[in-house]
């Protein structure tokens, strides 16, 4: 046995006393949001008109109930198959636009845990950091979710998809459910818009976020790099402005269908709730189905992802790799999506909560949370590996009935 060195041992005592003080998602939260300023804060935590669909993710996970099996081995591995690949666990990071305002640099940092974790990480569109550079720092486990640019043909669509191919990217995610802008009324309070208003107001929420001022400084200001080759100059604004006024809108199933034809790696669609839309985008060769309601930051109204998702892999989960987002708060909601037959999970908030919290620590810290969470939840159901969480007897009153459909 090797002996740990004093550095290594440093780096255990820090990572317990960590566990210590933030045991939950919902602790890192609260501890970001003190931390954080409110602008940047409110921008990842908050959701379309009122919120109602934030809360319904998150209390229909913690309705369904799981019926345990005792007397087993103890023995439990978490090891993932997914499109031809192996993964540590059945959680992933979640694409997040613009996630450098709840922590500047935030997208190399969960990269590069992703990587050391061997987790997917699934860069968004406008993201802060680049497809090239997410590549370079996350070769094994990077994903690349892809939005819709209609002008010219697709111009910047197909080559956004063209440089992700390029990097090397193993699987595309083209996203549907951002049919049009969201009303967010925290970000309309804030005034969280670019050009970023400069004011007494937000001038205060920096100065008093000292943490989060520094590694703005380190990182400088955010832009949404993937934009850069198509905008006038490398700035915030230029390339807000390419996204604000050249994006938009949900993929037509005629623009999934050229996608598919162009891209030869996995395919999965994200953002689909109706077992109607899963069927039809199986039918044009999607491997995967995504079952997202965008965390409830675009339509208040919509069902809680978890509830839809029975109807859902019953439709098409025989011929395409079902995955589910929206309301994923820790390991124990990662093993009531598989008991319902979702085959992969992941988290964007969570994630972010813990850089916001924690810094560069918050990356390990949460992935860690995870990681024992899962293990921990499929010892106490009686389930020794991730394909046998899928025969978990499970209670789930409000799952969505589509027989008269």
């Amino acid at each position: 046995m090797v002996e740990r060195g004093p550095a290594e041992k440093a780096e255990d005592g820090a990572a317990a006393r960590l566990r210590q003080r933030f045991p939950t998602i919902d602790d890192l939260r609260t501890r970001a949001r003190a931390r954080v300023p409110r602008f940047g804060f409110d921008f990842v935590d908050g959701g379309a008109n009122e919120e109602y669909c934030i809360g319904r993710n998150t209390s229909a996970f913690q309705a369904i109930e799981l019926l345990p099996h005792y007397c087993i081995d103890g023995k439990v591995t978490t090891d993932t198959a997914l499109f031809g690949r192996t993964y540590a666990a059945p959680i992933g990071v979640a694409p997040m636009g613009s996630a450098g305002l709840m922590w500047p640099g935030a997208e190399k940092l969960l990269a590069g845990e992703a990587q050391r974790r061997r987790i997917p990480y699934v860069l968004a569109t406008p993201g802060n950091a680049s497809i090239e550079d997410i590549a370079a720092i996350a070769p094994d486990v990077f994903w690349f979710q892809l939005y819709r640019f209609a002008g010219n043909d697709h111009a910047i669509t197909f080559d956004l998809m063209r440089r992700a191919d390029e990097a090397g990217a193993h699987v595309l995610v083209p996203t549907v459910d951002s049919a049009g802008k969201s009303k967010r009324p925290r970000d309309i309070r804030n005034g969280c818009r670019v050009p970023f208003p400069i004011n007494p107001w937000t001038t205060w929420q920096v100065l008093t976020a000292p943490a989060w001022t520094l590694q703005l400084l380190r990182n400088g200001m955010p832009i949404t790099a993937n934009l850069v080759p198509y905008a006038e100059k490398a700035s915030q604004n230029a390339t807000a402005e390419v996204m604000q006024l050249r994006s938009g809108g949900s993929h037509t199933w005629e623009e999934l269908a050229r996608l598919r034809d162009r891209w030869k790696r996995p395919f999965v669609v994200k953002g689909i709730l109706h077992p109607q839309d899963a069927e039809r985008a199986v039918a044009l060769g999607a491997d995967g189905i995504w079952v997202s309601n965008h965390g409830g930051r675009h339509f208040d109204a919509a069902p809680a992802s978890v509830d839809v998702l029975p109807a859902i892999v019953s439709a098409v989960g025989s011929r395409a790799t079902v995955m589910i987002d929206s309301g994923i708060r820790g390991g124990l909601d990662v093993i009531r999506a598989l008991a319902l037959g979702a085959k992969f999970a992941f988290t964007g908030r969570s994630f972010a909560y813990a850089l916001g919290a924690l810094g560069a620590a918050g990356a390990p810290h949460v992935a860690g949370l995870f990681f024992d969470e899962i293990r921990t939840e499929l010892l106490h159901v009686g389930a020794r590996s991730v394909a046998e969480a899928a025969t978990i007897k499970v209670r789930h009153p409000n799952a969505w009935r589509m027989d008269n459909d």
